[in-house]
């Protein structure tokens, strides 16, 4: 059996025995293994000092610690328009167009306000154009005669009239000028036959603003002018012209007068801005001329074979007219009024028709392949 010599006494004992059996101090293989111990012992209290110090930085510090994270969040929620077209649905009208007492078309309009004796009725010129008599349809299925106050065929704006106590519900206008691309709107009106989808509700969207859209009319120039209206995907038929457009809040927009139809084209309806209806519907309440400039000029559309671009060429020039007046000769190219760049005869009257008789403005010609600026002070057209 191995011995071991006690460093103290020098004796020697078992390799067993922990302490000197002669002077009974602790031999030097267990001072040893006591160290080891102590060295286990030591690492066993810094780890649990370590735990200890975790849970209270946890507790004291990490818990309360707020991390901030930004989240943009697109919450849907969709119950429907069924209160907002409540708001209107009373207000609307269906319109009848009567030519020597026989019904020639129908079409719609709602109650835009009301006095003391009548309420008054906003639809388009082409719904009652060339009628002698027009009745509506209230939603209570009442037909009355109404009496058309006057209509602006330009602007595609009529203005009926009938007794205060035949109003059922005046509808709230709104601003179409608040409006953003991919609002919902909807319409309100008596799309195809009257009397089978009267009060017919379609929805969609603003699909855009300000779109200028090139319309036929009869007694205009070249037959065709140019109208700056709203654009909406919402189904608009024929009999819906001179309805509602509406918000999701139940006021109106615009007025439904215009589609786009084709075999190649889906949801493309047009309303007037209900600022431009009201601003000529106030002057036909009142009995005021609707008056517009004009320049004394006749017109020849072309285009340039090189740039494809339209050309507007003075075909004649009235004596004394504005254009007389200002400078302009036969054979000039009309090329911009005040920096807007013209190209035809349409867009010219568009252009012309944003000033009030009396202003002046500048006009652009082309002369002998040189341009010049003219000043033109605008009088009334009639």
């Amino acid at each position: 059996m191995e011995k071991v010599t006690c460093k103290n006494c020098g004796k020697e004992n078992n390799n067993n025995d922990r302490y000197c059996k002669e002077c009974g101090v602790l031999i030097e293989k267990d001072k040893k293994e006591h160290k080891a111990l102590s060295i286990i012992i030591a690492i066993l209290c810094t780890f649990i000092l370590c735990l200890i110090a975790f849970a209270f930085f946890y507790r004291f510090y990490l818990k309360d610690l707020k991390i901030e994270k930004t989240i943009k969040e697109v919450t849907i929620t969709d119950q429907g328009i069924a209160e907002a077209v409540e708001k209107v649905y009373d207000s609307v009208v269906i319109v009848e167009n009567y030519v020597n007492d026989r019904l020639y078309g129908t079409g719609t309009g709602f109650v835009y306000k009301k006095d003391d004796k009548n309420g008054y009725i906003l639809t388009n010129y082409h719904v009652i154009a060339n009628s002698t008599k027009v009745k509506v349809i209230f939603t209570t299925k009442e037909e009355i005669e109404a009496e058309v106050v006057g209509s602006d065929e330009y602007s595609d704006i009529a203005v009926l009239k009938v007794d205060n106590d035949k109003v059922i519900s005046v509808a709230e206008l709104g601003s179409s000028e608040d409006l953003r691309v991919g609002d919902t709107a909807f319409t309100v009106g008596a799309p195809i036959d009257a009397s089978a989808y009267s009060w017919t509700v379609t929805r969609g969207i603003i699909s855009g603003k300000n779109r200028e859209v090139a319309v036929s009319t009869s007694n205009f120039s070249n037959n065709s002018h140019v109208m700056e209206v709203l654009q909406t995907d919402a189904a608009i038929n024929q009999g819906n012209s001179g309805g509602p457009l509406c918000n999701a809040n139940g006021e109106v927009i615009g007025i439904t007068n215009l589609k786009l139809s084709s075999t190649t084209i889906e949801g493309m309806g047009f309303a007037i801005p209900i600022e431009v209806a009201t601003k000529y519907a106030e002057k036909i309440m009142k009995n005021e001329p609707i008056t517009r400039p004009y320049l004394g000029v006749s017109l020849y559309d072309t285009i340039n074979r090189e740039t494809y671009e339209g050309v507007l060429y003075v075909a004649a020039v009235e004596e004394n007219s504005p254009a007389d007046k200002a400078g302009i000769e036969k054979g000039d190219i009309i090329i911009a009024i005040n920096g807007v760049k013209i190209t035809d005869s349409t867009h010219l009257k568009y252009q012309l028709y944003k000033y009030e008789v009396g202003d002046k403005i500048k006009i652009t010609i082309l002369r002998d392949e040189k341009e010049k600026e003219v000043e033109v002070t605008l009088k009334n057209a009639i």
